[in-house]
């Protein structure tokens, strides 16, 4: 978890340092509704790259978000959960589906 001398003075700015990312997000989403493997979530996210997905996940376990777990296997197998940190951030991304649903439903003006 980051040291909390290191994060941004705006609480808004700390938020969006942690989840700014549109893959962090997307894996958020994605968790919300429980353990998910590596490739299900590469799948369900579409167009994210191995290697940005990787970092991406890497960085949300730094922070707190989730937890990863290794399992022994031939193939391994990689399981990610969100930690209580984690769900915390769920109100925050329904606002955000509320947001997109009206912003989608508006009339565009011309």
């Amino acid at each position: 978890m980051p040291e909390t001398r290191d994060l941004p003075a705006c609480p808004v700015e700390t938020t969006l340092t942690l989840i700014g990312d549109k893959w962090k997000v997307l894996i958020l989403r994605d968790l919300l509704a429980g353990t998910k493997r590596f490739g299900e979530l590469r799948k369900s996210i579409g167009h994210v790259t191995q290697k940005v997905l990787t970092a991406q996940l890497r960085e949300m376990e730094q922070s707190g978000l989730l937890t990863r777990k290794v399992y022994a296997e031939v193939p391994p197998r990689v399981e990610y959960t969100l930690t209580e940190t984690g769900y915390s951030l769920k109100p925050i991304l329904d606002a955000m589906y509320r947001w997109g649903e009206g912003y989608k439903s508006k009339e565009p003006k011309e």
